[in-house]
């Protein structure tokens, strides 16, 4: 059985499509390759282009791909100002298709990485595409939880100090597997810091959790943000931390890349136009009527969940559950990144 045939099994997903679409004729399903978490599934169901999110293959650390709390974000999100695709139905049955798993609606546009469209290559333009992301974050931030029934989807009391704790169990867990190939003491050092100068306080509000550029697809015809993807470890939180993420994400003309930064971090941010990690900053704080105490703190705990992901990924690689050759590049990406995270706590 191959990997593909192991993620869907077909006639249970043609039996659920007819539960919750309606019948048609003719299923194709094609693996999405792209990202590097919960898989996706592009599925044409008759004239119905859905998108089907399931975990990954595999043992994965404990409370990560939770496809199930993605969906109920999203679900309660359809009606409000932050921009989601249309979902369909989840569903917690194993046996339906192999794993837990939601559908939705396949949003038209594009998905930025590495490279910007060529609507985007005017630097007004730009400036526009900077202010969709961060007008977007503030509405996520803005969520009346309440009222969309997200009032229990977590404790924003202490989140910031467990997040740390949750990436540092994350790294304990996959060193259990990556430590006899070589060792990170610098990512033992950046988790002491953080421990030591974690918030104990927070703005509670709804967090994305990975807020970044390809998290995020933008109109065909535009700049504007047409949906907010990939909501597996949202919450109720610090929202800092996902401004700190995109900051990780948001290059400056003057940064220093190395090997990995360039291979793993978009570089086109620095063209004329988009604004400066500074401005980013400024342009959050005017939209969302605050004042970020600590931006360092905050790029450095995403620095510290980026090492986090990456240890994760090459733990999978090398217990046999991936042959990604970007899950295979960790064994050096991520003490890089490490070095770069315990250089940003000495940055005054």
């Amino acid at each position: 059985m191959t990997d593909f045939e192991r993620l869907v099994e077909e006639e249970g997903l043609r039996g659920f499509l007819v539960e919750h679409v309606g019948d048609a004729t003719g299923l194709e399903v094609e693996c999405h390759d792209e990202g590097f978490s919960n898989e996706t599934v592009f599925v044409d169901w008759g004239d119905h282009k859905l998108v089907l999110r399931r975990p990954p293959l595999g043992e994965t650390a404990e409370t990560a791909h939770d496809v199930l709390r993605e969906y109920t974000a999203m679900d309660a999100l359809q009606d409000t100002a932050v921009p989601v695709p249309r979902t369909v139905a989840a569903c917690e049955d194993r046996g339906v298709i192999g794993s837990e798993f939601y559908v939705m609606e396949r949003l038209e546009g594009d998905v930025v990485r590495f490279s910007e469209p060529d609507r985007f290559g005017d630097p007004r333009v730009r400036r526009e595409v900077a202010e969709g992301v961060v007008e977007t974050l503030v509405a996520i931030h803005g969520v009346d939880v309440d009222g969309v029934g997200l009032s229990d989807f977590g404790d924003p009391d202490g989140f910031t100090r467990r997040q740390v704790e949750r990436w540092t169990e994350q790294i304990e867990w996959a060193f259990e597997e990556t430590t006899e190939e070589r060792e990170v003491p610098a990512l033992l050092e950046v988790g002491d810091w953080l421990a030591e100068n974690a918030p104990d306080e927070n703005p509670g509000a709804l967090v994305h959790g990975d807020y970044k550029l390809d998290n995020l697809v933008f109109d065909p015809d535009g700049p504007r943000v047409a949906g907010v993807l990939d909501w597996e470890m949202s919450a109720l939180g610090d929202p800092l931390c996902d401004l700190g993420w995109l900051l990780f994400f948001w290059r400056d003309e003057n940064d220093e890349e190395s090997k990995i930064t360039q291979t793993m971090l978009p570089q086109f941010t620095k063209r004329d136009g988009y604004p400066s990690r500074d401005k980013l900053v400024e342009m959050y704080e005017d939209r969302a009527g605050v004042t970020v105490e600590n931006p360092r703190f905050y790029r450095v705990l995403a620095a510290y969940k980026m090492c986090a992901l990456g240890e994760m990924f090459y733990a999978r690689y090398l217990m046999g559950n991936s042959d990604s050759t970007f899950y295979a590049m960790m064994e050096d990406g991520v003490p890089l990144l490490a070095e770069d995270a315990l250089r940003m706590t000495e940055e005054r």
